[in-house]
């Protein structure tokens, strides 16, 4: 296994990450070797100084020499790069191979918190799993998935991370000729439920045993002794997606694309491709260029995590029971859960937006109404709940909130059942002000704005966008009043309609 991945001599370098390997350890159809495509200028646009040093890298070393390392051109001793197989159902349709086709894992570390992270190139050059793919990324996609990956981070949603991006110095051939990138990401694992559906698809049964123990090892060591473990791994994995599914919707984000193999094991929103962030209510938005069938609107996306979940059920079959019939009924009730599940986490996470903490009859009717006065209203998600906390101080501050509806009148009817409700709260009014501020933004990475940032950089080589975005995204439950203007919405002229794949 060593020989397979050892770097070459001449690209090797003293490593300033100190790797420790599991997934190269696990059988070889698992995974292939795929080494990183030498690129002619990379230049290290941004390194995240405060995540390695969480990772424990050698940040001056990752500093002084990351294009490099983070473009490919230099595999640093001990990593073993490799592309992961997996499987996946895209929009519907099952696909037995797809693998990573422009990632490369270069390989694991323990952070300084004890646990295990995948630090993974991003349009680092082919691999076998590239088909006619190149490899390649643009910058643009670079760019889109370092910004909303950090920025779900900050908003504290579960999420893979961003440790570098990087210029190649090449172009690469999409629609037009763009300027080439590389992401570094880094994540619990890269393992998805197209990992599973990779080795079902085989009937490799003994493969999806080995898997699932590397997976409860891994990320669910808690249940390792349980009787029935791998029905526990199931009941483990639909909790979490359940759990992160409703916190996208609390902050009005669409993933895009819910494939199967976009959906990570350990319960972190990964690969940010045609993503956005809503500006004007609308349950049916979709922005991908690719959903022309609307699979994935921001309300479809619980349904589609079950269905996800359903898929991944179906690959542990042989794992649950001997009995065939036996492992069907444990399959379809863990699958039935997860309706419950998601509704709790959802609904605990819109009263905490609205200021609700006691459990009453009503508070659904009362989410939802507010929910549908914002839709009537075209009312901008991320705005009407910042200015909500406003109106919690005092009913003074209703102004700026009720300049959000084009009929007032909605949200004044709803205001009045509101206070009635958080006038039986235990917390002063200002108190849940604060609150509610701390679980309703006041930043979102707004489309336009990294649209803005993304053609500023393409177009004119000019990353101060890109900086003052991240920047301002990194506290995005702070007023921060000298950036204001990055949590207006979109003029008409602003709108972005499409967000497209980085593929």
């Amino acid at each position: 296994m060593n020989n397979l991945f050892a770097s070459p001599a001449s690209r090797a370098a003293a490593s300033p990450i100190p790797f420790d390997n599991s997934y190269t350890r696990l059988p070889a159809h698992f995974h292939a070797a795929a080494i990183p495509t030498a690129v002619s200028e990379p230049w290290l646009i941004k390194f995240n100084r405060p995540l390695a040093l969480e990772l424990g890298l050698d940040a001056d070393a990752l500093e002084r020499d990351g294009a490099a390392i983070f473009s490919g051109n230099t595999i640093p001793e001990g990593a073993q790069p490799l592309g992961m197989a997996y499987a996946g159902h895209q929009f519907g349709q099952f696909v037995p191979l797809l693998g990573d086709g422009r990632a490369i894992l270069l390989g694991e570390v323990i952070d300084i918190h004890g646990r295990r992270r995948d630090i993974q190139l991003k349009g680092a050059g082919k691999t076998p799993y590239s088909r006619r793919g190149d490899g390649r990324a643009a910058l643009g996609p670079v760019l889109r998935e370092y910004i909303v990956s950090e920025a779900m981070f900050a908003l504290g949603i579960p999420t893979t991370r961003a440790l570098a991006a990087v210029v190649t110095g090449e172009p690469v051939y999409r629609e037009r000729v763009l300027p080439g990138g590389v992401i570094t990401r880094v994540a619990a694992s890269h393992i998805r439920v197209g990992t599973f559906q990779f080795l079902s698809a085989r009937g490799d049964t003994e493969g999806l045993k080995v898997l699932a123990d590397h997976v409860i090892d891994r990320h669910y060591p808690e249940i390792k002794d349980q009787e029935r473990p791998y029905l526990a791994l199931l009941h483990a994995v639909i909790e979490r997606q359940a759990s992160l599914i409703a916190r996208w919707l609390c902050v009005g984000f669409i993933h895009g694309v819910m494939n199967t193999d976009n959906c990570a094991i350990s319960g972190e929103t990964i690969d940010f491709g045609p993503c956005a962030f809503l500006d004007a209510y609308d349950p049916a938005k979709v922005f991908s260029s690719i959903d022309r069938g609307g699979r994935y609107a921001y309300a479809s996306q619980p349904a589609i995590g079950q269905w996800n979940m359903a898929r991944l059920a179906e690959t542990l079959l042989p794992l649950l029971d001997p009995e065939a019939s036996e492992a069907v009924n444990l399959a379809n009730d863990a699958i039935g859960g997860y309706g419950a599940l998601f509704q709790t986490h959802w609904l605990a996470g819109m009263k905490a937006k609205i200021g609700l903490y006691a459990e009453e009859d009503g508070d659904l009717d009362l989410v939802q109404g507010l929910l549908s006065a914002m839709h009537r209203n075209e009312a901008d998600f991320t705005l009407t709940f910042r200015r909500l906390c406003d109106a919690a101080e005092s009913s003074a501050h209703d102004g700026p909130l009720r300049d959000l509806f084009a009929k007032p009148a909605d949200i004044d009817a709803w205001l009045l059942a509101w206070r009635e409700r958080t006038g039986r709260e235990s917390l002063s009014d200002a108190q849940t002000a604060a609150a509610m501020r701390a679980v309703n933004p006041a930043f979102i990475p707004r489309n336009h704005r990294i649209e803005q940032a993304i053609r500023a950089a393409e177009d004119d080589g000019d990353f101060s966008l890109f900086e003052a975005l991240n920047d301002v995204l990194a506290k995005p439950y702070e007023d921060q009043p000298k950036f204001t203007a990055y949590a207006v919405p979109p003029a008409p002229s602003e709108e972005v309609f499409k967000t497209f794949c980085g593929t």
